[in-house]
């Protein structure tokens, strides 16, 4: 017989399951429609904060109605069940294609990335941050739209359980941004960094970062540079890889200032490619996409790609609409033409410029300083451009790194060299060390790139051996190699819970005793009839007191039922005459 929750719909088939959640195929009775139901795992029912987060996000996100957002009906409890009723989506998420596919070609990249970020956009419009965008969290329909789930419990997963009980990052660590591995303020830009990273993965069917353990991602994602897109596959467009690595800047100051300006961004893209083709892109797709372009208001032309379609579609303006823009047409027409003629005069040029060079080799500028790099250069007839800064360890700081193209390529004179510039180890933000053990301080320092400097120790209830402060601050920026000096609990004022000893056995209760950090202190023992002999059946202290760490509680055990007592029942002597004084004569 299936499950019918709040005696209206009625669950069939498990579907899915994450972290958090498991989500079944149901029906429900009331509308007669089928619907997917997402019910909170037991282990997290106890949580009465994470629970009221839960409650509360999900029926903001309820409020939400977008094409690219997965519509959430109700929001319920039935017992200990705490459910969300969403839209059934007949699809696959974006995660199967990326690992059946691979990388995928960059029309269809930018096609879904537009379809996420309106997505993001409506929602951060309405003061919904989602907090956890990956593949796993956006899911394709068969005619190819992209929705996005879980924004019900995304800011309440990461409010309430950003860290597990060994201090391990939870979650989706491969698209977390910086603001969020430092576990600090996050906003829409921590969005945009997340899609950034998904429009990576598209492009390149592997994300940026990755590694053993959570933390180590983690640290990635604040320490360590990206790899272009361009570097892992061939074909894809500078202005793309531009896009993705504007999104996954490790400052949300630098990234996009919203999802719609990101949006902006990608239709310019695919217009120009609409325009002069793909082929001036360095496309790599498929031949199967074809592209048109649709007038939106109040943006000028919008170009559309369809997939797998043979027909250009109609798009029929409104008839208001068509009054509106008939007296810009001329006006764009002419902009829009002197746009492209001034893009082909420019490339015409540069091709005419790289023809009528004379080959030589790119020389090798590593480890020279920009200047002279810069009079090399001249004497050879070619130009030196800075490109980035980047952390070196084996490279000083001021000193080129790398270039492109690489030293011994066959180059054109009146070419350029991009250099990259060593900022040597470079600053790092310093990790929050409050909460951690002394014990795993100097791994996960020397992870993180700093080294543990002074451990002094200071009376305190947390348990022996916690950091209650360190210096400098957690988030601080200072140079990679920085001691971080803490201050260490000694454990004098920890406190402990008794735990519930009658009933055990006393080798149990002196387990449990030294598993809370208590000891077993004067062991009594007497009869009794209720408890088993070697049971406890007294403690000192009751179940869940508040005692100092180490204080030892007094036990009474039993040795089982007292014996019973027997009466021998054997004949009295015969009476014999007093005695009397004097003599017997009685004289």
């Amino acid at each position: 017989m299936s499950k019918v929750l709040a005696n209206r719909y009625e669950l069939f088939e498990r579907v899915g399951e994450g972290g958090m959640s498991v989500v079944y195929k149901a029906k429900d009775r009331l509308l007669n429609r089928f619907v997917a139901i997402k019910i909170l795992k037991p282990e997290f029912i106890s949580d009465q904060k994470f629970i009221e987060s839960f409650r509360r996000e999900s029926q903001n996100a309820a409020s939400m109605s977008h094409p690219n957002i997965v519509n959430i009906y109700d929001v319920g409890r039935e017992g200990n069940i705490h459910y969300i009723v969403m839209e059934l989506i007949e699809g696959r998420a974006l995660s199967d294609y990326i690992r059946e596919q691979g990388p995928m070609a960059y029309p269809k990249v930018i096609a879904l990335s537009k379809q996420i970020a309106s997505a993001l956009a409506f929602a951060h419009k309405n003061h919904i941050i989602h907090r956890d965008v990956k593949p796993h969290n956006v899911m394709i329909t068969p005619n190819g739209t992209a929705k996005i789930t879980d924004f019900g419990i995304a800011k309440a997963v990461n409010a309430a359980t950003i860290v597990d009980n060994t201090d391990g990052i939870v979650g989706s660590v491969h698209y977390f941004s910086p603001e969020q591995a430092r576990g600090g303020y996050v906003d829409e830009k921590s969005d945009i960094y997340s899609l950034g990273i998904v429009m990576y993965e598209m492009l390149t069917g592997q994300v940026p970062f990755d590694g053993d353990n959570p933390v180590n991602i983690a640290l990635q994602h604040i320490n360590s540079e990206m790899t272009p897109p361009s570097q892992l596959v061939d074909g894809v467009p500078p202005a793309l890889e531009h896009i993705i690595m504007k999104c996954c800047d490790k400052y949300p100051v630098n990234r996009y200032a919203s999802a719609d300006d990101l949006i902006e961004a990608l239709n310019n893209l695919e217009f120009v490619g609409s325009v002069v083709g793909n082929s001036v892109l360095m496309g790599s797709g498929t031949g199967r996409e074809t592209t048109r372009i649709r007038p939106q208001k109040g943006k000028g032309p919008v170009a559309v790609t369809d997939y797998d379609s043979g027909e250009d579609e109609e798009y029929e303006e409104p008839e208001g609409r068509k009054k509106k823009e008939k007296n810009k047409k001329n006006n764009k027409r002419i902009i829009l033409i002197a746009a492209i003629a001034a893009a082909v005069i420019l490339a015409l040029i540069a091709v005419l410029h790289f023809i009528g060079g004379e080959e030589i080799e790119a020389p090798d500028f590593k480890g020279m300083t920009m200047q002279q790099a810069q009079d090399m250069a001249e004497q050879m007839d070619i130009k030196v451009k800075e490109g980035e800064e980047v952390i070196s360890d084996e490279v000083d700081k001021g000193l080129i790194v790398s270039q492109t193209p690489e030293p011994g390529q066959t180059i054109k004179t009146g070419s350029t060299v991009t250099v990259n510039i060593s900022k040597g180890l470079g600053d790092g933000s310093v990790p929050d060390l409050t909460g951690k053990m002394k014990d795993d301080l100097s791994e996960y320092l020397e992870a993180a790139g700093f080294k543990l400097g002074a451990v002094t120790t200071k009376s305190s209830d947390q348990p022996e051996g916690t950091v209650l402060s360190q210096n400098p601050k957690a988030g601080s920026e200072v140079e990679k190699g920085t001691a971080i000096d803490v201050v260490v609990s000694d454990g004098s004022k920890a406190k402990a819970t008794v735990p519930y000893l009658v009933g055990k056995s006393l080798s149990e209760a002196q387990g449990e005793l030294a598993a809370a950090g208590l000891s077993a202190g004067k062991v009594s023992y007497d009869y009794s009839s209720s408890y088993a002999e070697g049971e406890v059946m007294w403690q000192q202290y009751d179940a869940g007191a508040m005692v100092d760490k180490k204080s030892s509680v007094k036990l009474r055990v039993s040795k089982g039922p007292a014996p019973t007592t027997t009466t021998t029942t054997t004949a009295a002597p015969a009476p014999t005459e007093p005695e009397l004084d004097g003599p017997a004569d009685g004289n």
